[in-house]
């Protein structure tokens, strides 16, 4: 597993060097500041990001919401900031696994395989919702395309939905597709 560390004291980044090479994993970039973060990912494309803070500032933050979005990956983060309201800051902005005073080389595998694990999850669970979303609104367009062509064409509720299926079926494309195709035109039509 490639890894890009964040800390500005050398120290501490030699402890989670240690840590990371005796776990088996590639350290492929460390950093001193977070402001180069977005470049180092693009050039090393690591699996797994850690970051060793004091206190995550906003602008640290505001560059994992960035690579959140743009690229998502593991992020873990080492801090001695305990404060509620900081931790919830730094999850919602993206951070996998934050680490309260825990930077001990023997430990950093362990967290790793924890970060990654809920990684997964959340990526897991954010697919599975953009998925129950999808259906959701596209049966809201077939209850409505079913409407019309039972208005129009005086079928039962039955065939109505038969005859979107068929219309599908034929063109290769998903009922819901179809469903919405039919509802532009009734709205072209008039």
């Amino acid at each position: 597993m490639r890894v890009l560390v964040v800390d500005d004291s050398s120290e501490r980044t030699e402890v989670l060097r240690e840590g990371l090479e005796q776990a088996g994993y590639e350290v492929v970039a460390a950093l001193t500041s977070p402001f180069e973060l977005l470049h180092a990912i693009e050039q090393s494309r690591p699996d797994v990001i850690i970051i060793d803070t004091q206190s995550p500032s906003r602008d640290v933050l505001e560059h994992v919401v960035m690579i959140s979005r743009d690229e998502p990956r593991p992020i873990v983060m080492f801090a001695s900031d305990a404060a509620p309201d900081t931790i919830r800051e730094a999850v919602r902005a993206g951070v996998s696994a934050y680490i309260v005073d825990g930077l001990e080389a023997s430990r950093v595998k362990a967290i790793v395989e924890v970060a990654v694990a809920r990684f997964d999850e959340y990526q897991r669970l954010k697919i599975e919702l953009a998925d129950a979303n999808l259906k959701l609104s596209e049966r809201k367009l077939v209850e409505r395309a079913k409407g019309l062509l039972m208005q129009a064409r005086g079928m039962s509720e039955d065939e109505a939905y038969q005859s979107l299926r068929r219309m599908a079926m034929d063109r290769g494309k998903r009922v819901g597709e179809i469903a919405q195709q039919l509802i532009d035109m009734a709205g072209l039509l008039g």
